[in-house]
């Protein structure tokens, strides 16, 4: 990632009752998000949530999704749009409220 980027942050908390299908998040939604923001994505990521940082604990997040832009323009502009669409294909693969940070690449 290029100083400057706008990284986008999807995290999905775990916990007892919380769903979350690896599979479905990333081979459909990841190319939906993928279909609809196009070019504007620079890079992306997906993480698995393993443990926390004591040993033997459960991971805060059961999986991260990861974004990258080139400025904040370019996300606003792009995710706006299409933000109604990615969020309703949300409750085909979990039933976690996401918390979302977005974040400008420093190094």
């Amino acid at each position: 990632m290029e100083k400057g980027m706008i990284k986008v942050s999807v995290l999905y908390p775990g916990g007892e009752g919380k769903n979350f299908d690896m599979n479905y998040y990333c081979n459909q939604h990841v190319a939906l998000v993928g279909k609809l923001l196009g070019d504007s994505v620079k890079a992306a990521t997906v993480e698995k949530g393993l443990g926390g940082g004591a040993p033997g604990s459960e991971a805060t997040y059961v999986a991260m999704g990861n974004l990258y832009f080139e400025s904040m323009d370019s996300f606003q502009n792009n995710f706006g749009p299409n933000a109604a669409e990615i969020l309703g294909d949300l409750p085909n693969f979990t039933n976690i409220e996401p918390v979302v940070q977005i974040s400008e690449v420093i190094i």
